[in-house]
């Protein structure tokens, strides 16, 4: 099952292009038409600070990547002919789920060599990188589950279509792109409570481009690391029993 997403990139290489190529021009947009606008504390350079938050937005669009993949073959057939082969019934989703933390894996690299080439820099050491790189794809392993199991449970791939659309507002709603500290009351604690500005913060911090906890910020955004971890735990611990059963259930 692993093998046969990665045959779907080789046969349609111009979307797999696409793909890894948005999150780069995100970079260049963001960074250049509205990075004048956005004065970080301290003086701090906002290409820097936005590097580490579209790593974290791209590991979040497994939501959305996991929900197309999975709805298209579950409403065209595709589901029914591997549940006639004599395998486990987690083979399907654990393979979408491994071809997603590659292709993220693979994406990672050019945004990160656009980010160096804009100013960004590593700075927190060789060790603290790794551990930044690592805790990016255990993130988006877990959102790729999400994906698996809302595009298993969506009732066409129009509906699995429109909800995929919704996710890409998860980003803007965190501290992705911009601080959290400048929000109002009740959206600064939405924002910091998502998922995506933990994983942000834990990133900058390991990649040695952390800004200053602000005073009265969330507990995630305080302790961004272990609460990255949580989170993605988390969400496995729900999403993949989940997304298993309705594997199965949708054999009965």
């Amino acid at each position: 099952m692993f093998g046969r997403h990665l045959q779907r990139l080789r046969r349609a290489p111009g979307l797999f292009i696409l793909t890894q190529s948005m999150p780069v021009t995100m970079l260049l947009f963001f960074g250049y038409v509205f990075g004048s606008a956005v004065a970080l504390a301290g003086g701090a350079d906002y290409r820097a600070y936005l590097v580490p938050g579209l790593l974290v937005a791209t590991a979040a669009n497994g939501i959305m990547a996991g929900m197309f993949q999975a709805a298209a073959d579950n409403h065209r057939g595709v589901m029914d002919r591997f549940r006639t082969l004599p395998m486990s019934r987690a083979a399907v989703p654990i393979g979408q789920a491994a071809s997603e933390v590659a292709q993220a894996a693979i994406g990672l690299v050019p945004l990160a060599a656009v980010g160096y080439a804009v100013g960004w820099r590593i700075e927190g050491g060789f060790g603290p990188a790794v551990g930044a790189f690592g805790l990016l794809l255990l993130f988006r392993l877990a959102t790729a589950w999400v994906g698996i199991w809302l595009g298993l449970a969506a009732k066409s791939e129009e509906a699995a279509g429109q909800l995929g659309g919704a996710t890409f507002m998860l980003p803007m709603l965190s501290g992705a792109y911009i601080p959290t500290a400048g929000m109002t009351g009740w959206l600064r604690t939405v924002a910091e409570w998502n998922p995506i500005s933990a994983v942000s913060a834990a990133c900058r911090e390991l990649f040695g481009n952390e800004t200053a906890v602000t005073a009265g910020a969330a507990w995630p955004v305080a302790h961004p690391v272990v609460a990255s971890v949580g989170w993605s735990l988390l969400l496995m611990a729900v999403c993949v029993p989940l997304a298993v059963r309705r594997y199965d259930k949708s054999t009965k």
